[in-house]
């Protein structure tokens, strides 16, 4: 097996393996070359090469998602890791592993107008778990005069010593912060960024490796809740008659069903859940702003919790977030292993667990209250269900419509990644079958990488994944589909309404010029040359019959993966959605 030459090449390669690290997502280079070298040709690695590194970044973002596993993504110097930023915002805030390793020239040819260069250290420090900025290998140079003005190089054997432990030196403290990166990475769940600089010749080959890099493992405690603060919890537990649960993006399978069913069944509590949070109870309440949109001051005053426990991830609803800054909770506790964060004002409590954790030592010593909140807010919930099938009866081919029907037709025991903005908005209104894994970028909520996540999520996943998203992230993330390892199964359904519906339903001064060119960005595009080019199925509907007839057979197996462009752009999408929060009413 061929290896890089470089000694830190394959110290990060071997560490890479060491970790148990196989994913390998590669940006085309030069300066990285002695790294695609040591990757490309090892088959314990799968390495996959993608050109557009922002695109690149998200695609590995995807993979990591579903293997709840670091994917490592591969650059060249100069501006090709700021093209990764955006993946590895994503990444922070929605606590994904993701190992970014940029190559980098040394430190005598920065800042010095040398091509391809820019201030690469630290670059990500706002939104990175670690930055390992590693040390150039010191080279043999025995070759070169001594130089007399260095009185401590007395001879030839005297410099090879001296850089001999440099090197010694050097090569210990790569090793450690390669450790120390990656470690994090998987233990604090995020991105880290090791910087990789290389000094030319950069292809050359060895047949034997010539370093043997020490992989530190990560030491894992017990779980443990301290005493004090689950009895302390427990106490105020018992007190309260209003208790709200409202779980944010949360991934699959990670709570044992036995708590949810506790849960469900006291009296004092309501469970808030959205699309991404990836639970099921017919008890819970899934569209928390079905629920919310149509209340009055009483009725606030009603659903305000005493307590309020929160898990997962980013939330979507605006509407959740205004009620409890407005009608805050006494006690709000969040449980989480590596951060809380104050998004209602009123946090009093970190829980530093799983949620599953938790909820086993706390439900079973917990004591169930008699209380009419629960029952009161299904009531409610009910009424609410009701009021959207009427609604339904009557309205015409929309987005609104267009949701209805995807959502009542997705194949169950497939995954769902939902585009940002007006679809992840559209997708808590409806209900989803429990077989369906939702996910969607919510630490950051942009629609820059939306398509790639997807992509990655399809290639890492054996079951069918099937993406909706809206038409300005869809052209946005173009590059995505410029990817050689796009899985047949993969569908694609894009939603045209001409521009950034969202911007019609918030406050603004709509209908003017200014508005649709900039806010709105009103746009004649369609994908059909995009498919055509990427070697996609593509069909295009404009009704909802021709929508139904294209869905009976979209989802089916097929030589080549599928877009579904709907064109809603002649519909009052905005006006059927403000219609439809008036009519809950």
């Amino acid at each position: 097996m061929k290896y890089p030459k470089i000694p830190l090449a394959q110290t990060v390669i071997q560490l890479c393996k060491a970790k148990n690290i196989k994913h390998i997502v590669i940006s085309p280079g030069s300066r990285n070359a002695p790294l695609t070298i040591g990757f490309s040709n090892d088959p314990f690695f799968k390495c996959y090469s993608i050109v557009d590194e922002r695109c690149a970044a998200f695609f590995a973002l995807g993979i990591a998602q579903q293997i709840e596993a670091p994917v490592v993504v591969v650059c060249t110097s100069g501006s090709a890791l700021l093209n990764y930023y955006p993946a590895v915002a994503e990444a922070f805030y929605s606590e994904i592993p993701l190992i970014v390793l940029s190559a980098d020239r040394p430190k005598h040819l920065q800042n010095i107008g040398d091509g391809q260069t820019i201030n690469q250290k630290n670059v990500y420090e706002n939104h990175i778990l670690h930055s390992a900025n590693l040390k150039l290998d010191v080279k043999d140079e025995l070759n070169i005069p001594l130089n007399e003005d260095i009185p401590i190089f007395k001879n030839i054997e005297d410099k090879l010593e001296r850089l001999l432990g440099l090197q010694k030196d050097i090569q210990k403290f790569n090793e450690q912060e390669m450790n120390d990166a990656i470690n994090k990475s998987i233990f604090k769940k995020g991105p880290v960024h090791i910087n990789v600089p290389f000094d030319e010749p950069l292809y050359e080959m060895v047949d034997t490796l010539t370093v043997s890099p020490k992989n530190i493992p990560i030491t894992l405690e017990e779980p443990k809740i301290d005493s004090y603060i689950l009895d302390q919890c427990l106490n105020d537990w018992r007190k309260a008659k209003r208790k709200m649960i409202l779980v944010g993006e949360y991934a699959p399978d990670k709570i044992e069903q036995k708590w949810l069913n506790l849960l469900a069944k006291d009296d004092s509590v309501i469970v808030l859940t959205e699309t991404t949070s990836n639970l099921d109870h017919g008890a819970f309440i899934t569209s928390i702003d079905k629920l919310i949109a149509p209340l009055q001051k009483e009725d606030f005053i009603k659903l305000q919790p005493e307590i309020l426990i929160t898990f997962g991830g980013m939330v979507v609803s605006k509407k959740i977030k205004a009620f409890l800054r407005k009608y805050q909770p006494k006690e709000h506790w969040h449980i989480s292993e590596t951060r809380a964060y104050d998004t209602y004002f009123c946090l009093t409590q970190h829980i530093k667990e799983t949620p599953n954790y938790f909820f086993s030592e706390f439900l079973p010593k917990a004591i169930q209250v008699k209380s009419s909140y629960r029952n009161y807010w299904t009531g409610i919930k009910m009424e609410r269900n009701k009021k959207h099938n009427v609604f339904l009866e009557d309205i015409s081919f929309s987005d609104f419509k267009v949701f209805d029907t995807l959502f009542k037709t997705l194949p169950n025991d497939t995954i769902l990644q939902v585009g940002n903005s007006s679809a992840i908005r559209y997708a808590q209104l409806f209900d989803i079958h429990k077989s369906i894994e939702v996910y969607c970028n919510r630490g950051t909520s942009g629609i820059d990488g939306s398509t790639s996540t997807a992509i990655g999520c399809a290639l890492a996943h054996k079951r069918q994944t099937n993406f909706i998203t809206g038409d300005l992230s869809f052209f946005y993330d173009s590059n995505a589909l410029w990817n050689n390892y796009i899985p047949n199964s993969f569908r694609i359904i894009v939603i045209n309404n001409g521009g950034g519906g969202i911007f019609r339903i918030l406050p603004g001064h709509r209908d003017t010029e200014n508005f649709d060119t900039f806010f709105e960005t009103k746009h004649n595009l369609n994908a059909q040359h995009l498919a055509e080019m990427y070697n996609f199925k593509y069909k295009k509907v404009s009704t909802l019959n021709d929508l139904k007839t294209a869905l009976s057979s979209f989802y089916k197996e097929s030589k080549a993966p599928k877009i579904l462009e709907i064109n809603t752009v002649e519909q009052a999408n905005d006006e059927i959605l403000l219609a439809y929060f008036k009519a809950l009413k």
